[in-house]
């Protein structure tokens, strides 16, 4: 009997969860599906997504399932050297959050019942701009390809978030622009 974990996303859903992030008129809508979907994917306890606040240097939570408001209510994440999915860019295992020195916040993991967490970035063209969080009560064992299927999603997200982005700026120049007298357009 083999060890490994169980493949929990195919081509047909990958696929299927691809065109629906591509599609999404609503960014946090989109979000907020994805977390939950993720969640109850992979059956583990909540997942989340933060983007990064160059201002504030701290991640800001915009979209989570399964967590309780006095764990999602903890404190302010700063970023430090520790948070590889952030600073290096890339998913990382925390399989004991509540001894490993990089998570700020042990005793709110002990209190959710929440042991271990997979990180994955968010990133727009080179720049992470975000991060994915997985949760649960015991050691996540991801499938390898479920890992690289969920990083893969989460670099569509940050696209989106980047043509969001994108897009409102052009209509606030737009509106700008109409406001002009008409000498001036």
């Amino acid at each position: 009997m083999s060890d490994a974990p169980q493949r929990r996303f195919d081509l047909r859903e990958f696929k299927a969860i691809s065109r629906a992030i591509s599609t999404y008129e609503d960014l946090n809508i989109l979000m907020d599906h994805m977390v939950e979907g993720i969640a109850r994917t992979f059956k583990v306890k909540g997942a989340s997504i933060m983007l990064y606040d160059e201002t504030e240097r701290q991640l800001f939570r915009v979209a989570s399932f399964g967590l309780s408001d006095s764990y999602l209510k903890k404190g302010p994440l700063l970023l430090g050297e520790q948070d590889n999915a952030f600073i290096k860019g890339e998913p990382f295992l925390v399989p004991d959050m509540l001894s490993d020195p990089r998570i700020q916040y042990p005793e709110a993991a002990r209190a959710e019942n929440i042991r271990s967490m997979y990180s994955f970035p968010i990133k727009s063209r080179n720049a992470v701009v975000g991060v994915l969080r997985i949760y649960h009560g015991e050691t996540i064992d991801l499938h390898p390809d479920d890992a690289d299927s969920i990083s893969v999603m989460s670099l569509h997200l940050g696209l989106v978030i980047e043509g969001n982005g994108l897009r409102n700026f052009l209509m606030t120049v737009s509106g700008a622009m109409a406001n002009l007298p008409p000498r001036m357009r």
